[in-house]
């Protein structure tokens, strides 16, 4: 179950890399702006700074579960396991609060969150056992 959660915790990470670099790389192209539903260049101006500062948010969940998986990798269970816990359970959390904040935003809660929650309820599980 372990080895499964700690699978899904890395594509949670590197979808998650993906997103910092729309949000804080790429924010004013029309792929960054489509996926977004940013309507304007005015508007992606507008949010560019904030944009930027998630992205880097999502760069850093996604690092704190990379190096979870690489301690626990090396045989550190209870630092890789608090670490990765860390990043993927708040990687759901965040899409919770995404959904919780408006229900429009559904689609994308479910792709940032969907592969977390299961990497969370795996590794858990994997340690309990």
């Amino acid at each position: 179950m372990t080895t499964v959660g700690l699978v899904l915790a890395a594509l949670a990470a590197l979808l998650h890399v993906y997103i910092f670099f729309l949000e804080s790389i790429a924010w004013m192209t029309p792929r960054a702006r489509a996926t977004f539903g940013i309507r304007s260049d005015e508007e992606a101006e507008h949010t560019r700074v904030l944009a930027f500062n998630q992205g880097f948010y999502n760069l850093f969940l996604a690092l704190v579960t990379a190096i979870g998986i690489a301690l626990l990798s090396a045989g550190s269970t209870a630092a890789g396991t608090a670490l990765v816990l860390a990043g993927v359970g708040s990687m759901a959390a965040a899409a919770a609060v995404l959904v919780i904040g408006s229900r429009s935003h559904a689609r994308a809660a479910a792709i940032q969150g969907t592969l977390p929650l299961l990497a969370v309820v795996l590794v858990t599980a994997g340690a309990l056992a």
